[in-house]
């Protein structure tokens, strides 16, 4: 087999085989795998075909959707604003967004809106697919919502609100999207490919992805959270086939990059703040990532969650030692750190499958990754 293309150490070299292996048995289609383990880039492959009928190859630079592991650099970006004395996870979101006070808001706290607890998970019927184009509108609609439930200890998924939460937060601090904060202020320093609103510039490298066979939510039940949730808006995956999808800034859902854009961002986690020779905050920001702030059966997603500051850390579903932290995206894109092993694990693919927050493909790679981490 010849479908895989990169570099792993002696060590890492495994991952080539179960990637090739995952395209052969057509599990994947295109996807990208990158390692970082103690600093060092020891996995980056990638491999199969951009597209559904396999005519164009993936290639090193190709880029996909990565649906909600976009959500990790918005937390990034919050963190960094609150390790410089710009924003407090403890105070009230409407200090920095009065209008959001409203319909009985004022005592929600930006917290809240790192680890989905504020209640508003959804739109208003008002707010159709092709409104996620249109920053202003969804901020005002979320800023005219009563919250769904009152209870700040229960987490709720906020599929495709949370983006716009933090992100209005970080436009009223900065007067910068959260797109161009995170560009200037993350991406550009470190080199790395990832756009939360892609530039025309870099459609001709785009893998559209292949939607699963069924879409988000259809086995919710009829009125419960979860349901309001994926139908306001109702989403096709095919949304992010649009022009107007890739080019908008839909912070909770429409990153655009590969495995080895995601790792070389998310490795600050891993390492507690710095990555590539950059401080992006400092250690004791850091810890309080692994402070849980929810944790139990989540409203949306109906598995056990718990959320520390925007990420999710180790619960009963989710088996991670007390320093690691993920999120994964719809379909299956994977991002997992663990300081305690000094490891970043990344997962990208287009072909995807019906599992809102990642399937077997992902913590399978990452799990091939840690014994060899630990070998």
């Amino acid at each position: 087999m010849t479908f895989v293309q990169g570099t792993t150490t002696d060590r890492f070299d495994g991952l080539r085989e179960r990637l090739e292996t995952s395209i052969a048995n057509g599990k994947d289609v295109g996807a990208s795998i990158a390692v970082i383990h103690k600093g060092e880039l020891v996995c980056d492959l990638w491999g199969g075909y951009r597209d559904a009928a396999m005519t164009s190859p993936w290639e090193r630079d190709t880029l996909v959707n990565v649906w909600s592991t976009t959500k990790t650099m918005t937390f990034l970006v919050a963190l960094m604003l609150y390790d410089r004395g710009e924003l407090d996870f403890d105070e009230k979101v409407s200090t920095y967004w009065p209008e959001f006070a409203s319909h009985g808001k004022g005592e929600i706290e930006v917290r809240h809106l790192m680890n989905h607890s504020a209640g508003l998970p959804g739109f208003s019927d008002a707010i159709q697919s092709e409104d996620l184009a249109d920053w202003d509108r969804c901020v005002q609609d979320l800023a005219e919502q009563t919250p769904w439930w009152d209870d700040r200890s229960l987490s709720g998924y906020h599929a495709l609100t949370q983006g716009y939460l933090i992100g209005e937060v970080v436009r009223r601090v900065t007067g910068a999207t959260i797109g161009q904060f995170f560009k200037s202020e993350v991406a550009d320093v470190l080199g790395a490919d990832f756009y939360i609103g892609l530039p025309e510039s870099e459609e001709h490298r785009v893998s559209l992805v292949i939607p699963p066979p069924q879409g988000i939510g259809a086995q919710s039940e009829p009125n419960s959270i979860g349901y309001r949730t994926f139908n306001s808006p109702q989403l096709e995956a095919n949304v992010a086939h649009n022009r107007w999808w890739r080019a908008a800034e839909i912070p909770a859902a429409n990153g655009h990059g590969n495995a080895k854009s995601v790792a070389l961002i998310q490795q600050i986690i891993t390492n507690n703040g710095h990555a590539e020779g950059h401080r992006f905050f400092s250690e004791k920001t850091g810890d309080k990532i692994f402070q849980v702030q929810t944790s139990g059966l989540d409203q949306v997603l109906e598995f056990n969650v718990s959320f520390g500051l925007g990420y999710g850390l180790a619960s009963s579903d989710v088996p991670l030692g007390p320093r690691g932290c993920y999120w994964g995206g719809y379909g299956g894109s994977i991002i997992i750190m663990d300081q305690d092993v000094d490891l970043t694990v990344a997962y990208m693919m287009n072909k995807m499958e019906f599992e809102l927050l990642g399937d077997t493909r992902g913590p399978g790679i990452a799990l091939a990754a840690a014994m060899a981490a630990l070998s």
